[in-house]
């Protein structure tokens, strides 16, 4: 049987509100999962996710986890949308000629992640920035109040202008026309590479692996699967791909970090990233913030496709006036 057809718009639609609805659950996650992935061994803050979730809130405030949810909330509207509809439209066209293979969903999951990145890498690079900046200003703080100590009153002027120096967060609109002014539109899509090297794997995995765990929920040959088992299926497949993908997460952030702390090392490339985080702290740093990547995909495409499958996006259109033929 071929997959249920669903309009554009209301694939527009049921990917925007999914989109909105899990970002504003999990986006604390996804802050703590960015930074504990850009610490590195010689500046550890923060030493699991609650840890990190805790000491954000004492130094920012509680509304300090939300940084940079203002960009995601903007564009993961487009992003969720494009994925899901992009998805939809391969699997339907590659079913055309018969059977619904596994080789052709994994192709249509690729597909799917392709087109995402068109948003997903503009998105990620404001987002992680945003994210980024409260472990930057206490890694900032901690290392002048280090240096005040160690030199307290040698201190020459220009010791101390350098250890003074405020950090300001940006706003997402600076860092845009910034990029923008210096890099050209190039700069939005820093670690396109990576993005692609990690959205592309996680279709191919998520969406394959989520058609056939809600199949075997199903009343039935044709009947649909109840919202439950959809929502189940999300998090259950969200979360494994999430997990698999995890190494490429940890080096696409790295890469699209444009400040880091001074003892911090810098990356010129994909291969570059893997050596040096491999000289530096070892294979096991391939896998920081992968808990916190399950916890924040795995609701977030629950979410996803319980309101995708309840048919959100026709509900609303249903109140539209219909054109007379």
């Amino acid at each position: 049987m071929a997959d249920k057809q669903i309009s554009l718009p209301a694939k527009l639609i049921n990917g925007g509100i999914a989109g909105l609805i899990g970002v504003t659950c999990v986006f604390p996650i996804d802050l703590a999962k960015t930074r504990l992935q850009n610490q590195q061994n010689g500046a550890r803050l923060y030493t699991s996710m609650s840890d990190c979730l805790i000491k954000t809130i004492r130094s920012e405030g509680y509304f300090g986890m939300y940084r940079g949810a203002a960009v995601n909330l903007t564009l993961v509207t487009p992003e969720k949308a494009i994925k899901l509809a992009a998805n939809d439209f391969f699997r339907h066209h590659l079913s055309k000629d018969g059977k619904l293979t596994l080789f052709k969903e994994m192709l249509a999951g690729c597909g799917a992640g392709t087109c995402q990145v068109i948003v997903t890498t503009p998105m990620e690079m404001l987002k992680i920035q945003l994210q980024d900046a409260g472990r930057l200003e206490i890694t900032t703080a901690l290392f002048q109040l280090l240096l005040m100590l160690k030199i307290q009153n040698k201190l020459m002027p220009e010791t101390v202008a350098a250890g003074t120096v405020e950090t300001k967060s940006p706003t997402a609109m600076q860092l845009t026309r910034d990029l923008l002014r210096e890099k050209g539109i190039a700069g939005l899509y820093k670690g396109l590479g990576a993005t692609l090297l990690r959205d592309v794997p996680f279709s191919i995995i998520y969406f394959p692996l989520f058609a056939n765990l809600n199949n075997l929920g199903k009343r039935g040959i044709d009947g649909p699967a109840p919202f439950y088992v959809s929502f189940l299926s999300g998090c259950l497949a969200g979360s494994t791909a999430a997990v698999a993908v995890n190494p490429v997460d940890v080096i696409k952030t790295r890469l699209q970090s444009l400040n880091r702390g001074s003892t911090e090392d810098t990356y010129s490339g994909v291969t570059d990233c893997i050596r040096k985080i491999m000289r530096n702290e070892g294979p096991s740093a391939f896998l920081k913030g992968a808990y916190c990547r399950a916890l924040v995909i795995a609701p977030l495409f629950g979410i996803a496709q319980v309101v995708y499958f309840l048919g959100v996006g026709e509900f609303i259109l249903s109140f539209l006036p219909k054109k007379d033929n």
